[in-house]
């Protein structure tokens, strides 16, 4: 149980991270996930046991045998560790965003912690602008993130780019293995910007590569466009071998 005086409840004080649990019961990218993890308490001056977490989530995993869905991992400023294995959401092909202006806060640049209030928030703006999700942008007009997502454009119909970790965006994993497969590279993104997008997407844990096909009202030429779905197919192609068996298309 976990007691209402934990700091972690009354002021969001602890950090999580969700890992993809695909067929087979098997996570993907776990250990990273925790070492992003043990970086997000180290700046929140937080105790934080990756041992502890990672047997939690061994067993969780081999009692619920070949489920998939999303490993959500949380350690609260009490000391509580949670784990808990949520099903996989079921969403639209391809989403709207709408832009909600957003100010990143320096103090926790590359914490993932458990005062997601505003991150919830920006969500509900967006949708009630009649979008499906938010897409943040600075007061000065830089493109950031979705509201738990990286995002990832074609401005040109040639080439993918995404804000820079230095736009003090989180360092998503999905977008690493983007840059690391040299499909993205890194550049700041003007709202100004936006209205030309040839193609863009969402990319994170839970959706891999989610085509966007309206922003702030203006349709996209494409989605998913064709730079979209390569990214879309070698993020599956390196999960799969990742997990050891072939993801569908």
């Amino acid at each position: 149980m976990v007691p209402v005086t934990d700091e972690g409840l009354l002021r969001g004080d602890g950090v999580f991270e969700v890992a993809r649990v695909y067929p087979g019961g098997v996570p993907y990218a776990l250990d990273e996930h925790i070492a992003r993890m043990a970086r997000s308490a180290e700046l929140l001056r937080l105790p934080f046991d990756g041992a502890a977490l990672a047997a939690d989530a061994s067993l969780l995993l081999a009692q619920t045998g070949d489920a998939e869905g999303y490993l959500r991992m949380v350690v609260t400023r009490g000391g509580r560790r949670i784990v808990l294995l949520e099903p996989v959401r079921v969403v639209p092909a391809t989403i709207a965003l709408a832009t909600v202006q957003y100010a990143p806060s320096g103090v926790l640049d590359q914490v993932k912690s458990l005062s997601y209030a505003a991150n919830m928030l920006v969500t509900r703006l967006a949708k009630e602008q009649g979008a499906d999700e938010a897409l943040l942008v600075t007061p000065h007009g830089r493109v950031l993130e979705g509201s738990r997502q990286a995002f990832v454009a074609s401005l040109d119909g040639e080439t993918l780019v995404t804000p820079p970790l230095t736009d003090h965006i989180l360092d998503s994993i999905t977008r690493r293995r983007l840059l690391e497969a040299g499909l993205v590279s890194e550049r700041p993104i003007s709202a100004d910007e936006l209205p030309f997008a040839h193609e863009a997407f969402l990319a994170s844990t839970t959706q891999e590569a989610h085509p966007v096909h309206a922003i702030d009202g203006v349709a996209l030429p494409a989605a998913p466009g064709p730079l979209t779905q390569r990214a879309g197919a070698a993020l599956r192609e390196l999960i799969g071998a990742a997990v050891g068996h072939t993801l569908p298309g």
